[in-house]
């Protein structure tokens, strides 16, 4: 099976689960946005559900590959590293809050559809916190890790204004980091 063809109908998938919500969207819908016949979009994705569960694999890889690449900018101070990190996550969310009005349902997190994606990307979003911050908070750094995951989920909450939240998960993370080194270490 093609990869190009899957990357097309996922992407196709995302245009119309945005533009429409999960619920309306159809199978004709993606397959008429990728270009490709019904028949030939079943080849690749089993239903509606498969594909919208596979492009939230692919939206969720994506971000953790942004964190991964932040947390190891050996350039960048600590508090510059989670900063970006924590941001790979905001901008998620951001994205498809601009990008559509049905943003809530997409990432309904408690979703039987992709409630455990939500999790694992969760959980390995924590442990890329935490191994930045294992040499400023040592055994601390999962429990810190914890805290600023929930400081961006909650950062979520209200996105009337995509500034806010970015600015708050800054100045979120400058203190935290703040109050977890000495005076005279580097941030």
């Amino acid at each position: 099976m093609s990869t190009d063809r899957l990357d097309a109908i996922l992407t196709a998938a995302y245009e119309c689960f945005t533009r429409h919500g999960i619920r309306r969207t159809t199978m004709d819908d993606i397959a008429a946005a990728a270009g490709m016949s019904r028949p030939a979009v079943y080849q690749y994705v089993r239903n509606k559900d498969d594909a919208y569960r596979r492009l939230a694999e692919r939206l969720f890889a994506a971000s953790l590959a942004q964190a991964r690449a932040a947390a190891t900018a050996s350039d960048e101070s600590v508090t510059q590293r989670l900063q970006a990190v924590l941001g790979a996550k905001l901008e998620l969310t951001l994205g498809l809050h601009r990008d559509s009005r049905h943003a809530a349902e997409l990432l309904d997190a408690s979703g039987k559809l992709t409630g455990d994606l939500s999790e694992a990307y969760t959980r390995e979003l924590t442990d890329v916190v935490a191994a930045a911050l294992a040499d400023t908070a040592g055994p601390r750094a999962h429990a810190v890790a914890e805290v600023l995951v929930a400081l961006t989920r909650g950062l979520e909450a209200d996105l009337t204004d995509p500034d806010l939240p970015r600015q708050r998960l800054r100045d979120g993370v400058a203190l935290l980091v703040a109050g977890l080194t000495r005076p005279g270490d580097p941030s």
